[in-house]
């Protein structure tokens, strides 16, 4: 037997203490490292069984809200159908969030920012295109419909991609892609004669109650409304705590603004409340304002480094002053009937509360600018922005009295105090308004950002104040509104993806590599392709003649050999075509049905006609 030294020296028990708890402590993160899949993974289902029973609840509701002819009833379900939309965009939105992985926390210190407004998507069923498009092409265009299941199957796809889009760049060009594919079908399929039995069902995205519209313009417009919502979404994310995400948020409002004005010039007679001409002029002036405000942000972002820079103080007094003025009309707007009766009523205290806080903001800037900078730089101070406006409510001096703005440093001093008084009472009315709303109190970043303000006001007012400070108030007059960027209104870039419409083999019978010859009897042999274009897309209802060439393969003989291409000619007119010799009719002529029907009306060629098409040219 082999006797060892037993480690009985000083330490020796406390090294192996500190293995065992080594070795623990690896067996502890051993076991954490798999708990963080875990934990998003449970959040993920927890999720979509909350979101499931929404989807329940709604359900139940919508069914009782189209049941019931009861005017109290159908107002009380319209209610809860509103507080279970809000609850489904909040739990996708969280969801989204969750799937992203991405970390949305706010930056701290003097780089918070106020919050901005959003705007959820609307939501919509499943839809069936495969047996209206079948019937559809089997009855009016002659054509075996199950030969396009491939095309029909890549639209169903797409439109149940576009239900759950991504909060990026990609989204957008989904819902994008989307558009175009309708504009296409509207011009192919349907028509006053003629359209597909299908019932589109979308929800308002402000109130959750449904309805539904067999014309394809409200399916176009839906789409159009998500591109719009999705831009808001998209801005809302970016950080503008740095140049490039206010540049980003910027641009993204812009476009918003855009898509909620194509909107409302050319869809009419929605049948949703969101969709409505007030709420899109109401949307439209949201994003307009809050495009104006991520402006004064990047702005705000060099100047805050040189405080003292009295040029600088004054632009952000004037910019700030038009971001109040902006929230101001959109209060405005909020508030008159009909938009106050279903728009969330934080929304409107929101844009109350920014009105006032920007309000504020021109003062303390203004203050800024009085007490920094040269006299010179003052005297540009005095011209410039103390001028009679209604932009902020308080009342100001006259005219006339504006013309004598103070120059000596003692005055100035105590003009600068009005100023900050004011930037005080305003900062303070909005942390009131902040305060009566249920909603925004939930909102901590709201409380921090206006409450910050306020206390660089009054650690400004309390450098200015001096004990023999007993003479008579001044009272600051207001800012002139005034911005060098104007917040441009621009479409949402529809056509910026190259998009090939999936029924193009489906024209007027007409396919691929096929060669016109003649339109209505002329012949165009050495017509320039842009004047036959012109040609076909003047024709009306009555149809067009074309006669065309096609490229078909002769017969095998019965001798090997090669096949000889055949020249088959053919008349079209008003989508029916004339019968054929009998020797060519073993082999397809361009796919056409061999039907004459001279009362259908005519069929347009692949080009898109329809006059609200934003994408085509």
């Amino acid at each position: 037997m082999i006797l060892e030294e037993r480690p009985d020296g000083p330490g020796a028990g406390e090294d192996s203490n500190r293995l065992q708890d080594d070795s623990s402590i690896r067996k502890d993160c051993d076991s954490m490292l798999p708990e963080q899949p875990c934990q998003l993974q449970n959040q993920r289902a927890r999720l979509h069984q909350q979101i499931t029973k929404e989807l329940r609840m709604r359900t139940g509701r919508e069914n009782l809200y189209r049941a019931t002819s009861n005017t109290w009833v159908r107002e009380t379900v319209a209610l809860e159908l509103s507080f279970v939309n809000s609850n489904l965009q909040l739990l996708k939105e969280e969801l989204a969030e969750l799937s992203s992985s991405m970390d949305m926390d706010q930056p701290e210190g003097e780089s918070v920012t106020i919050p901005m407004i959003p705007l959820g998507l609307k939501e919509t069923k499943e839809l069936d295109w495969a047996t209206p498009l079948k019937e559809l092409i089997s009855e009016h265009f002659e054509e075996d419909g199950t030969s396009y299941e491939t095309e029909i199957q890549e639209l169903e796809d797409l439109r149940q991609a576009t239900r759950t889009p991504s909060r990026d760049e990609v989204g957008l060009d989904l819902l994008a892609a989307y558009y175009s594919q309708l504009c296409f079908l509207d011009a192919r399929f349907f028509s006053p004669a003629r359209s597909p039995r299908l019932l589109f069902h979308w929800y308002d995205s402000l109130t959750g109650v449904p309805a539904q519209q067999q014309a394809l313009a409200f399916e176009k417009g839906s789409v159009l409304f998500n591109i719009g919502a999705l831009h808001t979404q998209i801005g809302a994310r970016q950080d503008c705590s740095c140049t490039e995400g206010t540049i980003h948020a910027t641009e993204a409002f812009q476009r918003a603004a855009g898509a909620f004005r194509l909107l409302r010039e050319n869809f009419s007679h929605a049948p949703s409340l969101d969709m409505s001409t007030a709420s899109l002029s109401m949307l439209e002036q949201l994003m307009v304002a809050q495009a104006q405000e991520c402006i004064f942000k990047g702005l705000l972002l060099p100047a805050s480094d040189t405080p003292d820079n009295c040029p600088a103080q004054l632009q952000l007094a004037q910019e700030a002053a038009q971001v109040a003025a902006e929230y101001r009309l959109v209060h405005r707007a909020m508030a008159q009937p009909p938009v106050q009766d279903y728009l969330p009523t934080s929304w409107t205290n929101l844009a109350h509360v920014k009105s006032e806080h920007f309000c504020a903001l021109a003062h303390y800037h203004a203050a800024m600018a009085l007490c920094e900078g040269s006299s010179a730089d003052k005297g540009e101070v005095s011209r410039h922005i103390f001028q009679p406006s209604t932009t902020c409510e308080p009342q100001g001096p006259t005219a006339s009295s504006i013309q004598k703005m103070p120059q000596h440093p003692e005055e100035r001093r105590k003009l600068a105090k009005a100023h900050l008084k004011r930037a005080i009472l305003g900062q303070e009315e909005a942390l009131r308004l902040h305060t009566l709303c249920r909603v925004l109190r939930k909102v901590d970043l709201l409380q921090v950002v206006v409450t910050q303000a306020l206390r660089c006001s009054l650690a400004k007012y309390s450098e200015l104040e001096r004990e023999d400070d007993f003479f008579e108030a001044v009272e600051a007059p207001n800012i002139q509104p005034k911005t060098h960027q104007a917040p441009e209104v621009k479409m949402p870039s529809l056509s910026q993806m190259k998009v090939t419409d999936l029924f193009h083999r489906l024209s007027a019978g007409l396919k691929e590599g096929d060669y016109i010859v003649s339109v209505n009897g002329r012949p165009c042999k050495w017509w320039k392709h842009v004047e036959v274009v012109a040609q076909l897309r003047g024709v009306g209802e009555g149809g067009v003649s074309l006669q065309v060439v096609s490229m078909l393969p002769s017969p095998e003989p019965r001798s090997t050999g090669p096949r000889r291409a055949a020249l088959l000619w053919s008349q079209k007119e008003c989508g029916f075509e004339t019968a054929m010799p009998a020797r060519a009719r073993p082999w397809p002529i361009l796919g056409w049905g061999r039907k004459t029907k001279q009362s259908k009306t005519g069929c347009h060629p692949d080009s898109c006609t329809n006059s609200n098409c934003v994408t085509c040219p």
